[in-house]
């Protein structure tokens, strides 16, 4: 017996399938599926090796102890992220909705909440605190990989506004936590 998505996620996947299905239809477009591809990849963990490792190197000794902090804080966040999204068990958009085009293998089949957008949103919002330099590259990637999720038909919109909010509140924790 297959564990079953709370009821809130099937009211959720009738209201928001069809705008998932118009998002994913756009990756018809050869350079927009690179693009989201790119960004895919990008997002899951090439970038943000690479931002800890930034650290020090922008910050002199005393980053260290941010790219520590970093990585500390996305661990935490994994932990979290694997413990809900396999307790609510929310299939994949293009697994309950054949219609929606799926670019991109999957890891697992379920989709709540998104990792790459948790991840994304946690490690801009750190760099934001210590090293905004950096604000002008990022911030844009981290739309995309946003994006790339549901363009992928990978996930609805509102997985990734749930790991948007929950790599928010890892970093804010994060930063008061580390003070």
């Amino acid at each position: 017996m297959k564990p079953r998505a709370p009821a809130v996620f099937e009211r959720l996947d009738l209201l928001e399938w069809q705008l998932c299905q118009r998002l994913a239809g756009f990756s018809i477009h050869r350079p927009w599926l690179a693009t989201l591809r790119l960004a895919s990849k990008l997002g899951d963990w090439p970038i943000w090796v690479a931002v800890i490792l930034a650290q020090p190197w922008l910050h002199g000794p005393a980053g260290w102890r941010l790219a520590a902090q970093y990585a500390l804080t996305a661990v935490a966040a994994i932990l979290v992220y694997r413990l809900l999204k396999t307790r609510l068990c929310r299939e994949r958009p293009f697994i309950t909705f054949t219609a929606i085009p799926c670019q991109e293998p999957a890891r697992d089949r379920y989709s709540f909440p998104s990792g790459h957008t948790m991840h994304a949103v946690m490690f801009l919002t750190l760099v934001a605190a210590h090293s905004p330099v950096l604000l002008p590259a990022l911030a844009p990637l981290v739309a995309l990989i946003a994006v790339s999720r549901v363009g992928l038909g990978l996930h609805y919109l509102s997985d990734v506004a749930a790991g948007a909010a929950i790599g928010y509140a890892f970093a804010v924790a994060s930063l008061a936590l580390a003070g």
